[in-house]
């Protein structure tokens, strides 16, 4: 080979690696991803499409919606049942087979059901058709869009600060709250604040008339009793005896006279600063007199709290889950209450809130002044997705009728 031929040839490699830079190679397919109520749901086997099916990954969005899953190994068998407000519904599906039985009716699929990494994977449509979700595939992003059916869920709603403009939804709910009462600044029981204080009399429609109203419609009505600590009022109140006794007696005074089933403390506040685990034990020795003296004149006993992942550090979550009839997790004010709260605080919150107390007792808080009705069935989905008791609603007066249409597609408001 010439000295002309090799300096050719040389030319040659060179160009054809530098035409390589920069070129990527053939793209793999797109990941698969779902997205439940508008928050991502995580799942431990890839979607996939097959024969222009959508496949997903069955259990992790059953359970999500409340189905009940079993797996029946050597049948390679699932079975899935989902009790609803009037009905129930039983599917059976097997690995390989393109035959399912829906309360015993068989059923044609249009691919069958197969094993991915340890999960059974089912046609995406089947899916929707039988328990009710609305389900969409978007191409272009790979995306899988569920919608949880409407289903009943406990609501508690709060009536507190310019609420009588809808208080005709009262009869809707599970349980209102009435935020007529609160903590002043000097730690003592209060119906005359500026703010959460009893109301005037408008007509023939009374404070005392709408608690009874509430009771006879079915909506178990709790006096809602406020306080913050900005001039440390919630702490001298739970740490000083005399006053402390005093306050607890005023409280079940106040609720039993005036027709309330129930008593909601939304103490908030402790535990910005200072020794937290001091904080929390001086709370939980002041509820659970509290709690002693509301259940001892047959009252229930409600605590709405600030979220674990949020500023307020005085609050413990496992002890006073053993003390209350529920909890209420205020997953808000983590950014201007003026517009839509992060959802992954509030998945956040669940989660941790889960590690403290049974689901069963735990209530997400939803603020209506920060949701609109774009966001606020994603608020709700959660508390779906965890199997919370339900949702708790601040508050009643805000006129947003688009935002109440919204959560009536996603609970059923006939209490």
């Amino acid at each position: 080979m010439n000295k002309a031929t090799k300096t050719a040839l040389c030319l040659l490699i060179a160009a054809t690696a530098w035409s390589g830079i920069g070129q990527k190679p053939a793209s793999a397919a797109a990941p698969v991803s779902i997205v439940l109520d508008g928050y991502p749901l995580p799942f431990p086997a890839a979607p996939k499409v097959v024969q222009g099916t959508t496949l997903v990954p069955f259990r992790a969005i059953s359970e999500a919606l409340g189905i009940s899953v079993q797996w029946n190994a050597s049948a390679k068998q699932i079975t899935a049942v989902k009790t609803g407000k009037d009905s129930t519904k039983k599917v059976v599906l097997t690995v390989g087979s393109r035959s399912a039985t829906v309360d015993g009716t068989k059923t044609a699929l249009t691919v069958a059901p197969q094993m991915s990494g340890g999960s059974v994977l089912i046609p995406l449509s089947f899916f929707s058709q039988q328990f009710g979700a609305g389900v969409n595939w978007d191409q272009a992003t790979h995306t899988v869009t569920i919608v949880s059916p409407q289903e009943k869920m406990y609501t508690l709603a709060f009536y507190a600060i310019s609420s009588f403009s809808e208080s005709s939804l009262i009869p809707s709910f599970d349980a209102t709250a009435f935020g007529w009462s609160r903590i002043d600044d000097q730690g003592r029981f209060t119906t005359t604040g500026q703010d959460f204080k009893w109301p005037q009399a408008a007509g023939d429609v009374t404070p005392e008339s709408l608690v009874s109203s509430a009771a006879a419609a079915g909506t178990t009505p709790y006096l809602m009793v406020f306080s913050g600590d900005t001039k440390m009022e919630l702490t001298k109140a739970t740490q000083e005896p005399e006053l402390q006794a005093s306050l607890i007696q005023q409280m079940v005074d106040t609720a039993k006279t005036n027709g309330f089933q129930g008593i909601l403390l939304d103490l908030e506040g402790l535990g910005l600063t200072g020794d937290a685990a001091a904080v929390q034990a001086s709370f939980n020795a002041f509820v659970q007199k509290a709690a002693a003296a509301t259940h001892a004149q047959g009252l229930k006993l409600s605590i709405a709290l600030p979220p674990l992942n949020g500023s307020f550090h005085g609050y413990d979550y496992k002890k006073l889950g053993t003390l209350a009839d529920e909890l209420i997790v205020m997953a808000y004010a983590y950014t201007d209450e003026k517009n839509p709260q992060p959802n992954d605080k509030v998945d956040a919150a669940i989660q941790l809130a889960l590690k403290q107390v049974p689901a069963s007792k735990l209530v997400l808080g939803v603020n209506l002044a920060s949701e609109n009705e774009n966001t606020v069935n994603t608020k709700i989905g959660l508390a779906k997705r965890y199997n919370l008791k339900g949702i708790a609603l601040w508050r009643l007066g805000f006129n947003k009728t688009n935002v109440w249409t919204k959560i009536g597609q996603s609970v059923d408001l006939n209490n």
